[in-house]
């Protein structure tokens, strides 16, 4: 008795009878890629600005490995910064980056600030690129402004009692001091 050849168990696109394919008509568009930068706040310290940037990954963080940023300050380029995106338990969609600048010798005025983030890849090509601007009203503080002012007393007057101030007990420990002096070397000519 001849053997009968079993049928093959694995089905393969070109086995596959035509009526179980099934065109799929609710298909929904896939989503883009995109950076959403959601809010850009300025804050003035001494000598310094501060720029805190927001921005959200979609359609998720797991689409994204890095993004650059690059900061514009009166368009001129100031700085560009690789943000690396986690790719695992501690990865979000929401992410914060913050700039400090310097700002010893800026006057006072209303300058323009501007971001722009960007997914690069490795032939300089900019995908997913958005662009916010801000006008910073920069108003820089100095010490001089925080310190509290307090008045400083000048001399302390009084019935029946001797004020020292400081220049006199400077003056008082430095004649000690020399007499003190005086006396060991007269002991050291015995």
């Amino acid at each position: 008795m001849a053997k009968l050849a079993k049928p093959i168990k694995q089905l393969t696109l070109d086995s596959l009878p035509a009526t179980s394919i099934k065109q799929d008509t609710n298909t929904k568009p896939a989503v883009q890629k995109q950076i959403h930068i959601t809010k850009i706040e300025a804050t003035t310290r001494i000598d310094e600005l501060v720029l805190k940037v927001s921005f959200r990954l979609e359609p998720s963080w797991r689409t994204f490995s890095k993004v650059k940023a690059d900061l514009f300050f009166e368009d001129t380029h100031i700085s560009a910064v690789s943000i690396q995106v986690l790719q695992g338990p501690l990865g979000t969609n929401e992410l914060e980056y913050s700039w400090v600048m310097d700002t010893k010798n800026i006057a006072k005025g209303t300058y323009h600030l501007r971001v722009e983030m960007y997914e690069a890849w490795s032939s300089d090509e900019r995908s997913c690129q958005t662009i916010r601007e801000i006008t910073v009203n920069y108003v820089p503080k100095t010490r001089q402004e925080r310190l509290i002012r307090i008045p400083i007393v000048k001399s302390v007057t009084g019935a029946d009692m001797a004020v020292i101030s400081n220049q006199e007990k400077r003056l008082y420990l430095d004649l000690e001091k020399a007499m003190k002096k005086e006396q060991l070397s007269r002991r050291n000519d015995f």
